[in-house]
């Protein structure tokens, strides 16, 4: 078995815009989720899979490397954008990952107009980047649970106290 999951990575909405043509054409229920993924962990996987299950493809927005450090400091990410990349698209129910650079997805998310915006409980509705254009167009916006305790923040911070 050969396994190539290059072509599931995207570095502009225009190169990927082909592809959601068809999807769009076969009547697909995309949906999008988005983040920095720094350090995947369980959390994470959890929330994807449950993304997933909104819809029949799913479409991950990864923070640039710019753009996580803008949001979280000048040290992060640990983890490149293409190796994060690469990690979200090993995922056998994670259909494309398209890095982008600002501070929010929402550009992506209008250009991509999703049926479902699917992101952690942690934000109401309508703190969730897109959430407008989303719900203007027909489609909708659904908060999934998180595992407590787990975040890439404590991750670092277990490493960090192993000194």
């Amino acid at each position: 078995m050969k396994v190539d999951i290059k072509p599931k990575i995207f570095t502009s909405f225009s190169s990927f815009e082909p592809i959601l043509g068809k999807w769009k054409t076969n009547n697909e229920t995309i949906v999008f989720t988005n983040g920095c993924f720094d350090i995947i962990h369980h959390g994470h996987v959890d929330s994807l899979i449950n993304s997933a299950n909104f819809g029949t493809k799913l479409i991950v927005g990864l923070n640039s490397d710019t753009s996580v450090s803008l949001l979280k400091g000048e040290n992060l990410p640990i983890f490149d954008e293409l190796a994060r990349a690469t990690i979200l698209a090993a995922f056998g129910f994670v259909d494309a990952v398209i890095i982008f650079n600002e501070e929010t997805p929402a550009d992506l998310i209008a250009r991509i107009l999703p049926d479902v915006l699917a992101k952690g409980k942690e934000y109401a509705i309508h703190e969730i980047a897109g959430h407008e254009i989303v719900l203007k167009n027909g489609g909708k916006v659904e908060t999934i649970d998180l595992i407590s305790g787990i975040s890439t923040s404590s991750i670092i911070n277990k490493i960090k106290s192993l000194d």
